[in-house]
């Protein structure tokens, strides 16, 4: 049974939005409503990456209005025509990563030693067959031609049982991914991760040592009542109950967020600057919650261990059969390429479009207006399309492109909704966001065809530096 109720956040005010009707934001984040229920498992879901804190507190007392203080979070409400679009005034990467990538099983560290060590074992015995094979004498090697042939069911019932091996292997360690129901393989644990994400937590705190904003900061405290507010809201969800989420927020132009295994928020400056309000804010951090309570670092890894593992007997196989060292190396490249669009991408693609669908859900528990979630990757694109960064193929990427993640949360959004709904949150009466954006998208291209010759020689056409004014 859902369970659904509403508490006192702060007892303040947040005037922190872009669009919508003023009124429900306010109503949001004053009366601080929040929901406690079980996220609905549905059949037949579809399952199309996480920082640290120098205090354990985190949750914002002040009572200064949110608004007051951070004015780039604040815009007016659409209820003109717009005049102005806002430009980001940020550094922005070919995407927004929202993850820090593990490539390997690291945990225990014993397999960071030994995954180099597996691979050029399984070189080296790949190579001493090929010359032991050369350096054997015809008549023998019709000898040994001979005895396979009559010996071939024996070979091939060993390869079976080779392959039945990894077969029960791999159903024997598939689990219930939390809250979306969906099967995984999952070798390593959360408990196994725990050493690595203090190191992890170590190693960035000291890159980011001198970057770190204080708590008094009012991005910090926005970031630490976002935070709050969403695991409080769902708090009813063992896996977020469970850990302590420690907020980092670091003065960093690049758009990036992420969330360790153990709770540990790290949040950059560019990332605040690119959010339109404290909606958007609040579906990123829940993406990045959501990476960390459905145990993505831990599936990741053992996903890519349990791949590398097969792969040493392809390696082996490669270098014994390529009659020379230079084809066994391009033979290893387009194998290790064959793995990593195949298998490793699409997987990543995965996670980050369960991350996307689990984050909304957190969202709507918290009263979120999670109409403005797939709005936040429009401005995303249109941001690479005005800065003129190349557009590559998703099969590219470990995330989706921006296009498909607005168009897949567009689709999430009625659930969502209906979520929120169930929660008692405030109606939301005002006008939809993705309009809004629709609205001034159709005012920034009349803006941009108005302004015509006098400014076109003056930069490069291919790139366009539209610099309008935040209102």
């Amino acid at each position: 049974r859902n369970r659904c109720q509403s508490l006192d956040l702060s007892g303040n005010t947040i005037n922190c939005f872009l669009t919508g009707n003023p009124d429900s934001y306010r109503n949001l984040n004053g009366k601080g409503l929040r929901c406690l229920l079980d996220v609905p498992h549905t059949s037949g879901q579809e399952v199309y990456r996480n920082a640290n804190h120098s205090s354990g507190r985190f949750f914002s007392q002040s009572s200064q209005a949110l608004g007051e203080k951070i004015p780039s979070l604040l815009i007016s409400s659409v209820g003109q025509p717009p005049r102005h679009f806002a430009a980001w005034n940020i550094q922005i990467n070919r995407s927004f990563h929202t993850s820090p990538s593990l490539q390997a099983a690291p945990v225990p560290l014993f397999w960071i030693i030994v995954k180099p060590a597996q691979k050029l074992f399984a070189i080296i015995l790949g190579r001493s067959i090929r010359n032991w094979w050369k350096a054997l004498p015809p008549n023998k090697r019709e000898l040994f031609k001979e005895s396979a042939r009559k010996n071939k069911w024996k070979i091939l019932l060993g390869v079976s049982s080779l392959g039945v091996v990894f077969i029960m292997f791999y159903f024997t360690h598939l689990e219930e991914t939390p809250i979306t129901g969906r099967a995984r393989l999952l070798v390593f644990g959360k408990e196994h991760f725990r050493e690595l994400s203090q190191m992890e937590y170590d190693m960035w705190m000291e890159q980011f040592k001198s970057q770190m904003l204080p708590e008094t900061d009012a991005r910090y405290q926005v970031v630490e009542r976002v935070v709050g507010h969403l695991s409080e809201s769902n708090k009813d969800i063992p896996q977020v109950s469970a850990l302590e989420w420690v907020i980092h927020v670091v003065d960093e132009p690049g758009v990036n967020a992420f969330v360790l295994p153990n709770g540990q928020v790290f949040v950059f400056t560019g990332l605040l600057d690119a959010v339109s309000d404290i909606h958007q804010l609040s579906f990123i951090l829940g993406h990045e919650i959501a990476h960390a309570v459905l145990e993505h670092a831990a599936e990741k890894a053992s996903l890519v261990h349990f791949l590398d593992f097969l792969s040493l007997i392809f390696l082996t196989m490669i270098w014994a059969i390529c009659p020379r060292d230079s084809l066994a190396v391009v033979g290893q490249w387009i194998q290790s390429k064959l793995q990593e669009f195949m298998f490793d991408r699409p997987y990543s693609r995965t996670l980050e479009a369960e991350a996307d669908k689990v984050g909304l859900q957190f969202a709507a528990k918290a009263c979120v207006d999670v109409r403005a979630s797939s709005v936040f990757w429009q401005q995303m694109e249109l941001a690479e399309a005005i800065q003129g960064q190349p557009k590559l193929p998703e099969w590219l990427s470990t995330h989706p492109s921006h296009e498909n993640r607005a168009e897949h949360l567009d689709r999430l959004i009625p659930e969502a909704l209906k979520i929120r709904e169930s929660c008692n949150c405030p109606s939301l009466s005002g006008p939809d966001p993705r309009l809004i954006f629709k609205l001034n998208m159709q005012h920034l291209l009349e803006s941009s065809k108005g302004r015509g010759p006098p400014n076109s020689t003056k930069q490069d056409p291919s790139k366009p530096k539209l610099d309008f004014p935040h209102t």
